[in-house]
């Protein structure tokens, strides 16, 4: 009977170990933005709301600033994605249609329906002045 109990006591010791590490690898992992990015000392009233846009649909897999996050989503502040690379209409086609994983290993994105073709402008025109922050173009 006691090695039963210390059987079943070291098998919860076990799994629960196993639980918080997993849990604690996949927060570092969601939690490691992939650049540093340097915000603008102003942003321009339609950057504003793209980034209350981006911060309520995207930031989750882009990150904060979009600076990406290592094991979900690429960093939109990026030469990758400057203006002569991957223009306006590729957002607003990546949100509409979603897109497949051709730079980066992070998988296909889906298509985001909650925003309209004038909130991804304004997230845009937010990354824009992002990008334009860090050298990017």
């Amino acid at each position: 009977m006691k090695t039963k109990t210390l059987i079943g006591l070291f098998l919860i010791v076990l799994v629960a170990g196993g639980s918080f590490l997993w849990r604690s690898q996949q927060q570092e992992k969601t939690a490691s933005p992939i650049v540093f990015v340097t915000l603008p000392a102003t942003l321009s009233a339609s950057a504003q709301t793209g980034r209350q846009s981006f911060d309520a649909n995207c930031a989750s897999c882009h990150g904060q600033n979009a600076a990406g996050q290592e094991g979900t989503a690429p960093p939109l502040i990026h030469k990758i994605y400057e203006p002569s690379h991957h223009g306006d209409g590729s957002f607003q086609r990546a949100v509409a249609s979603g897109v497949r994983a051709h730079h980066w290993p992070f998988g296909n994105m889906p298509p985001i329906k909650e925003l309209d073709r004038k909130e991804v402008s304004e997230i845009i025109t937010y990354i824009r002045e992002l990008q334009r922050t860090n050298d990017i173009f």
